[in-house]
């Protein structure tokens, strides 16, 4: 059977998705890819209250256009203590769809289905992907091991063809797409569509750093490393001589407490917190201390452009 593709989806012109980053991706960022026809991506988390994320959908619902689409994604786990009321925002508000990420979306799923929201889950290998078919999922994405932030094991290439054959849902690819030669690629492996984060970091309309965005024009593929001390999650960074410093694995006492069935949930949160604190200071101001989370496809970036011009050089 065929399936879907991210046109019949979500009305949009061209098959990207503008993937949600941690405290880089905003409304100005989506309304240019809205009007590029694409679609656009936030974590909800960006926002710090329930009535900022109120306002960042009004003002994308203002400037929606035809063959444009956006959505929030939802960290859908224990360590998000947001999660409830957020999803309950994103429901009475209708945004188009949401992503979740990190943890079961049978709730996310029902609640959104009911306000006929769609619900695109993160996976990376196939008893999950199973997983969130069965429990009604309308798509996957399929996060591979090229993937910026947290990142899957397998290559883009076995990750889409193992889940091309075994489930019946539209693949969203996420990870390894910085040119068109590479979105054609993912699309040669069963995906229907790519989602791409790390070519927008060092766009004019991000509001981190210009050290953060300017580090992925000087970094490449090969300057990107695994961390465990960010979210406890493994999560691609650029190997900055402070991340070289500090090392790439947990520290001792967080995987001895990880150890108890009774202490792991609160050590999760715990550095969960801690890490997305460091993530945040990070994006907004240059410490000795700086870690810049980014993906391989970051090779491909050469100058800081505006939305536009990076959408026409993944497109042509």
């Amino acid at each position: 059977m065929k399936k879907q593709n991210l046109h019949d989806l979500l009305g949009i012109t061209h098959p990207i998705i503008m993937a949600p980053m941690f405290l880089v991706s905003n409304t100005k960022m989506v309304i240019e890819g809205m009007k590029n026809g694409v679609a656009g991506c936030i974590p909800a988390l960006n926002y710090r209250t329930l009535d900022e994320l109120k306002t960042a959908i009004a003002t994308l619902k203002a400037n929606k256009v035809p063959g444009g689409s956006f959505g929030f994604n939802l960290i859908v786990n224990k360590s998000n203590i947001k999660y409830k009321e957020q999803l309950r925002v994103l429901c009475e508000e209708k945004v188009d769809f949401i992503i979740t990420s990190l943890g079961s979306p049978e709730e996310t799923i029902k609640q959104a289905h009911q306000a006929g929201i769609k619900v695109f889950c993160d996976v990376t290998d196939l008893a999950f992907a199973k997983k969130v078919e069965q429990l009604g999922a309308d798509a996957v994405i399929a996060v591979n091991n090229e993937a910026g932030g947290h990142r899957g094991n397998l290559s883009p290439e076995a990750l889409l063809k193992e889940l091309s054959i075994a489930i019946s849902l539209p693949i969203i690819s996420a990870g390894g797409v910085g040119c068109k030669a590479e979105l054609d690629e993912m699309l040669s492996y069963g995906a229907v569509g790519v989602s791409v984060g790390s070519p927008f970091i060092a766009s004019l309309e991000a509001d981190v750093s210009e050290e953060y965005k300017q580090a992925c024009v000087t970094y490449t593929d090969s300057d990107i490393v695994v961390t465990e001390r960010i979210s406890g999650t493994p999560c691609t960074v650029i190997n900055t001589p402070y991340v070289q410093k500090v090392g790439t694995k947990q520290p001792w006492i967080e995987r001895f407490l990880n150890k108890s069935k009774r202490l792991k949930k609160w050590v999760k949160m715990v550095r969960f917190y801690i890490g997305m604190k460091a993530t945040e200071k990070a994006a907004k101001e240059v410490t000795y201390k700086t870690v810049w989370v980014a993906g391989p496809s970051i090779a491909h970036t050469k100058a800081i452009l505006p939305v536009a011009s990076i959408l026409k050089n993944l497109l042509n």
